[in-house]
């Protein structure tokens, strides 16, 4: 397996993956906007992604990354917002691998941490978040105020 940050070249790479992972959530597959939302993202510099290619070539999962800060440490923090693997590449250690970059990745920015969630019954991404030395956060609710009536 080989591991890259995508840049605007990598963009086809990892655009159907993106798609794939949208879908997973419940939205209806679209091709184009997964293209212009993942090249937004970089021509902004508003994330990060790291894609994982098989020993095909063929991109099998990617993460993206989003900046964030904490005023009390007044550090930089990251978003985990997307993590991803096909299907059939489930289980030989990919998540684990763009987990493990997601962290160096941030230790080389001089971050206070990584922040991610996932739904509560998804047990496998649990267990492995929490394998990473990922903690699951008791001490805050979480509220979402959404702005769209439409989703």
């Amino acid at each position: 397996m080989k591991i890259i940050k995508v840049s605007m070249e990598e963009v086809g790479l990892v655009t159907p993956l993106f798609d794939m992972y949208r879908v997973f959530y419940g939205q209806e597959s679209d091709i184009k906007l997964a293209a212009s939302f993942i090249e937004e993202r970089i021509i902004n510099n508003d994330s990060i992604i790291f894609l994982v290619k098989d020993d095909q070539g063929l991109s099998i999962g990617f993460t993206q990354l989003y900046p964030c800060f904490s005023s009390v440490s007044a550090k930089r923090t990251w978003i985990l917002n997307d993590l991803f693997v096909v299907p059939k590449s489930r289980g030989l250690g990919v998540g684990k691998l763009l987990l493990n970059t997601a962290k160096e990745f941030a230790k080389s920015t001089h971050s206070k941490g990584i922040a991610l969630e996932t739904a509560h019954d998804n047990v496998g991404a649990q267990k492995l978040y929490e394998s990473l030395g990922y903690k699951r956060d008791s001490g805050f609710y979480s509220y979402y105020l959404s702005l769209n009536t439409e989703q």
